[in-house]
Order: C-alpha cells, then structure tokens, then sequence
C-alpha cells in the first residue's frame, strides 16, 4: 500500500500546538506561581530565560544527532519530553524542598521538547512526497498561532469556571495533547529529506554557501520583526487603553496571533497563485507601514490595531523562508533547518530585546523602542530584492 502522508502532515499540524503550549501556558501561570510557592519575579523570569535558552541549546546540538537517531525516535522524544515536563510541572514543586528547583527542572525538560519540534516538524513536512509544499508549510505554521490562541482561551475559560487554584488538572490535561501525538509519531509514514541516492551537503559546505546565509539573516529578520511587537502587545492594550491583564491578553497578543494565523491561513489556501518572494516582500512592507502606525499614532486604538496590522504582515516570514531556503539549497539536510531554526530563534530573543532597551532609553516609551526595531522588516527587503536570486 502507498503510504498515506496526509496523516503525517497531520501529526505535523498537532506537533506545533504541542510547542505552542509549552511556550504559553506557563505564562498564564506566573502570578499564580509566584504567590503559591513564594518565589520572586526574578525567578519567574529565569523560568522564561532557561526554556528559550535550552530551546536554542537543542537548536544548535539537534543538527548533530537527529540524523544519527532518525526523525521517528526524535519526534516522539520530543513529544515524550512535552508531555513529562507539563505533568512534572504538577508534582516536582511539592516534592522537592525548594519549590522553584521543581519548576525549573519541569520548563527545562519540555523546553527540550519544544526546541526538538521546533527543528523536526518543518523538515518532516518538506520531506512528504506532496504537491504544493510552500502551501503546506504556510499552514503548518499557522497551526503554532491557533495552539497559542486556544491555549489562552480554553485555560481563560478554565480558571473562570474550576478556578485557578486548580491550575494543576489542567496542566495535565494539556499534556495529553503531546502524549496523542507521540503516539501517532509511531505510526505514520516519514519520509526521509533527502533521497537516499544523493548525499546532504557537509557542514563545512553549508557554511561556506553564500545562500545559506542570507536565509540565515532572513531568519533572523523573521523571528525579530515577529516578536518586537508580540512581546509588547499586551502591554500596549493595558497602557493604551486602560484595560485589565485579562482583556490586555485577548486584545493585544490574542488579536496578534490570530492575525498573523489569518496570514499563514491564506496563503496555505491560495499559495499556488501567489508569487512566494513577492508577497513576502509586500508582506515587509506592510510589516514597516504597522510600526509606522503603532509608533507615530496619536491614538490608542490607533496603535492596537497597529498590533493586528502587524500580525497579519509577518504571518508569512518565517514559514516564508524555510520554504525559499529548502528550495535554494536542497542538500541542505537537517543542519540546515537546526540552524535556521537557531537564527529565528535568536531574532525572536533579538527583537523584543531591541525594543526593551531603546525603550528603556527613551523613559519607558515602548513606541520609540518599536520605531527602531523598523530596521528588522528593512533587512528583510534588502534580503530579498531580485539581486540576491532567492528562489522564490
């Protein structure tokens, strides 16, 4: 029988709500957190700095044994380790004499499988003997934008109705996202990424080819242009507008993440008759324009629908540029996605960090820290002009 890879891309599309809720559910739990087991806000930070810093560790290390294992093993340790991490979440706190120890140990072991997805997914699904991989990868990635948005608004509902305090069930309920899908990572057909009768490009090669790293600038672009604004959404809302941290969420990244899903949705309906390079440059231009308006409006309401604008721009960039970079340099294997990866990564770290700093400068004024991270979206333009021959 042929091998049905509907079914794998489907485990793909669950595979990113699995990261989306390792890297979101958490956050709703700060407050809780910290009053619960009596830890300080400096150590809830550490929480955030060591899950997306081991993340960018299994970025960098994954290009050198995921081949050696095989993608199967690696992707179902990756849901293995999402799942572990969320349930350790429930009882190493309690278990251990230093409460925040328990957390620690819980985010850096899902951490590991969120950076594992992070790597693995995209590659999976280029490998699938599929038409149309630039469509399947936009709504791939859009399935990382629905997993945020349903995180927020089903664990939302869930503390209204049972309440906070019974943070722990729902923890664990979120974890059988990931234990389903590792399950079905057992069983579907992979195929491998490149063809067993050419060899992938050696490291030494990779880097020395010129392409490579303007997809890896490009990536960096991407991730930063992405979470310059992201980051800053919620707070946007609040300050702006005056609002709770509750609405604040649903208005600033909520509206965020379902633009930019909106964005990855349409081109994964319509992308077989849209130019890829074209609308992604469009797509920077748009992303300049929404800056434009969150930093130079003398409106609130103005700024927040800045925030939307700027979700639906940069929707296409980083699905965008994993399928011009496997396009361009097609031995590139599996250390041409880690590393990709670790570029996006290290500009959706990059981005945010620019606008905290400027602003910082400027007392607190989030707008002009927003209105220098205009740089990120210009070198996506400069990346991709006709001149550099990114295939688009």
């Amino acid at each position: 029988m042929k091998p049905n890879y509907n079914r794998t891309i489907h485990a793909c599309f669950i595979g990113y709500i699995v990261q989306a809720i390792v890297n979101n559910f958490v956050p709703l739990l700060f407050i809780t957190l910290q009053t619960s087991y009596s830890i300080s806000l400096s150590q809830i930070t550490l929480l955030v700095t060591f899950n997306f810093g081991l993340q960018l560790l299994v970025d960098l290390l994954s290009a050198g044994f995921i081949d050696k294992i095989g993608y199967r093993v690696s992707a179902v340790a990756a849901h293995v380790l999402s799942a572990a991490g969320l349930i350790l979440l429930t009882v190493l706190p309690e278990m251990l004499s230093d409460p925040f120890t328990g957390l620690l140990i819980a985010v850096m072991v899902y951490a590991a499988g969120g950076g594992l997805l992070e790597v693995l997914i995209s590659p999976i699904v280029v490998a699938c003997p599929t038409d149309n991989k630039e469509k399947a990868m936009s709504i791939l990635h859009s399935f990382y934008c629905w997993g945020q948005v349903g995180v927020v608004l089903l664990s939302t509902l869930f503390f209204r109705l049972a309440g906070i305090e019974h943070w722990k069930i729902l923890a664990l309920l979120w974890a059988l996202i990931p234990v389903f899908n590792g399950i079905l990572f057992l069983k579907v057909p992979i195929a491998p990424l490149i063809s067993e009768e050419s060899e992938g490009l050696k490291l030494k090669e990779l880097i020395g080819n010129k392409m490579f790293w303007l997809f890896m600038l490009l990536m960096v672009c991407a991730g930063a242009s992405e979470q310059a604004v992201s980051q800053w959404a919620s707070a946007f809302a609040e300050r702006g507008l005056g609002i709770s941290k509750t609405m604040g969420d649903l208005a600033g990244p909520m509206m965020f993440a379902v633009m930019m899903g909106t964005s990855r949705l349409f081109y994964g309906k319509y992308g077989e008759k849209i130019n890829l390079k074209r609308f992604m440059l469009f797509s920077s231009i748009l992303c300049i324009v929404s800056y434009l308006v969150i930093s130079l409006s003398p409106f609130p309401v103005l700024g927040l629908i800045g925030c939307g604008l700027c979700g639906l721009s940069v929707g296409i960039l980083w699905p965008g540029t994993f399928s011009m970079a496997a396009l361009s340099i097609r031995r590139g294997g599996t250390a041409m996605f880690a590393f990709l990866a670790l570029a996006g990564d290290l500009g959706c770290s990059a981005g945010p960090t620019l606008v905290g700093s400027v602003s910082s400068n400027f007392d607190n004024n989030l707008k002009v820290g927003i209105l220098a991270a205009i740089i990120f979206p210009i070198f996506l333009i400069v990346g991709l002009l006709p001149k550099n021959r990114v295939t688009s």
